[in-house]
């Protein structure tokens, strides 16, 4: 094991305080448990941090192994009446599903409870050193698939070993496959990003839910996130794929926005360009729009991943122009979530005939040349008032898909780094089979415990990076960087066969 005991023990487990939380509400018996929440927590990432599957039969090997010392300390050897007694692998299953039960729901419905909920905060936040609590504010969300032990019911039936898990769709594995069917749970993760212009923290998941997979996701991860203020956990931007904002805006952009987070994310394709106004303004991915704004200013998606250096500045162009036709802010939010927004024009960003006093300004700006024969509102006032539910889906914190968006949003692939490292096949693969224990409540608080040594991992990545870039630096030399090759499938057509 390359973590030591010690930092499971004291940093993780003790200054989590979750164990002697649990102990009070497991039944108490007529004789006393040998095995503790504690020492079976400390197990279970023992378990983990040796890249071993997530049975409960290792958590037995991986305690009775461990030094005698350490065994006696934890009680994995106890003194009975006759002599000294070993934990058996009857007490860790024991001890186990009394944990299960008491986390879970008194009628499963596919979510965790608050308890369990609680639980699995308060490991992966006692898992952040105290230098990188307050470090960022930026959290990057997704989700992926994790399957279940369980045999999927027969058609027309939900009879199986596992009555909480349910149908879900994940990217497909073959040729031409957008997605495929599996049988499981959805577990989304929260990972600590920079943020905008500053220095690199350690991505590290700080929030984990887990779910099935007829509730969604992105609805299940909510409230773990609004959660965070309340704890002194201030929310900054939340960088998310079209997958969360193309849901309803009262299930995740709303209750995000009243928490205090900025939403950096991709719309999706239904979500871009024009999609009506608001007193004549046209409203188009996330803002309002000068009515005479040219319908080709606001028909461009995101830049493309294989774009050129060429097409990266034209595109870059294109977005900067269509700002200077956008309704400029000039209010925040009050209590009730309304602003007000102003006439470009009157802001001195364009020339338009209907505002006498723009036509005084240089003709470097963009002229309107042929205004509304009926001015709307937006043209005929100063400034026009927003209601909360106007752009209240796709507003977020930069212009999409300008070039300070695509730089913000950049910073969401560490989510998916994050499933990647726990999907390795040479570690922690939480494939089917992974874990036997089926049910919520197990596969939560195992994923949870995955995390916590996934972060372990990750700050000792960190830490070997740090020294190794201060030595470079004593000796003048400048920090390693990492060689990044990119083939598109454009280059790899035309390259030349072989005779």
């Amino acid at each position: 094991m390359s973590i030591p005991l010690a930092a499971f023990e004291e940093k993780i487990i003790d200054a989590s305080g979750v164990a002697p939380r649990i102990e009070v509400m497991l039944p108490v018996g007529v004789r006393a448990r040998q095995l503790t929440v504690r020492t079976l927590l400390l197990g279970m990432l023992i378990v983990l941090a040796d890249h071993r599957p997530a049975h409960l039969t290792r958590v037995h090997q991986a305690l009775t192994t461990l030094p005698e010392d350490d065994q006696r300390r934890l009680g994995v050897v106890a003194d009975w009446k006759h002599g000294p007694h070993q934990l058996t692998y009857r007490q860790t299953e024991r001890t186990f599903g009394l944990v299960t039960s008491a986390l879970a729901k008194e009628i499963p419905d596919g979510q965790p409870s608050q308890t369990l909920t609680a639980i699995c905060d308060d490991l992966l936040e006692a898992s952040i050193p105290e230098e990188f609590k307050d470090a960022s504010t930026s959290l990057a969300v997704d989700w992926t698939d994790t399957e279940t032990f369980s045999r999927p019911p027969s058609r027309g039936t939900r009879d199986c070993a596992d009555p909480e898990a349910s149908w879900g769709h994940r990217a497909g594995g073959g040729p031409g496959q957008d997605s495929e069917l599996f049988f499981g749970y959805y577990a989304s993760a929260a990972t600590m990003m920079r943020d905008e212009h500053a220095p690199p923290v350690p991505e590290l998941a700080r929030r984990m839910t887990a779910c099935s997979c007829r509730h969604d996701p992105a609805r299940a991860l909510v409230p773990v996130l609004t959660a965070m203020p309340a704890h002194g956990i201030p929310l900054g931007d939340i960088l998310a794929g079209s997958g969360y904002a193309h849901r309803d805006a009262a299930a995740w952009a709303i209750p995000l926005r009243q928490s205090g987070a900025q939403l950096v994310q991709d719309l999706h394709p239904s979500d871009r360009g024009p999609r009506g106004t608001h007193h004549g303004a046209i409203i188009a991915n996330g803002n309002l729009y000068c009515p005479a704004t040219p319908t080709t200013l606001l028909e461009p998606g995101p830049l493309a991943r294989d774009a050129t250096p060429d097409q990266t500045a034209a595109h870059d162009q294109q977005t900067a122009e269509t700002a200077r036709y956008k309704l400029g802010r000039i209010t925040s939010d009050d209590t009730d979530g309304y602003h007000r927004v102003m006439c470009p024009a009157v802001m001195g960003k364009i020339r338009c005939p209907l505002r006498l006093a723009s036509l005084q300004l240089d003709r470097n700006r963009p002229e309107i040349l042929t205004p509304p024969e009926h001015p709307p509102a937006c043209c005929t006032q100063q400034t026009i008032t927003v209601p909360p539910g106007t752009c209240a889906k796709t507003a977020q914190k930069h212009d999409y898909p300008s070039a300070a968006h695509r730089r913000s949003y950049a910073r969401r692939t560490g989510a998916e780094r994050t499933f990647s490292t726990v999907k390795d096949p040479a570690s922690n693969d939480i494939a089917r089979g992974w874990t036997r224990l089926m049910g919520l409540t197990p596969m939560t608080l195992w994923l949870a415990c995955l995390l916590v040594v996934r972060n372990q991992r990750i700050l000792t990545a960190w830490d070997a990076r740090q020294a190794d870039d201060t030595r470079r630096a004593a000796a003048g030399l400048p920090p390693k960087t990492r060689r990044r090759r990119r083939k598109t499938l454009t280059s790899l057509a035309a390259t030349t066969a072989p005779p």
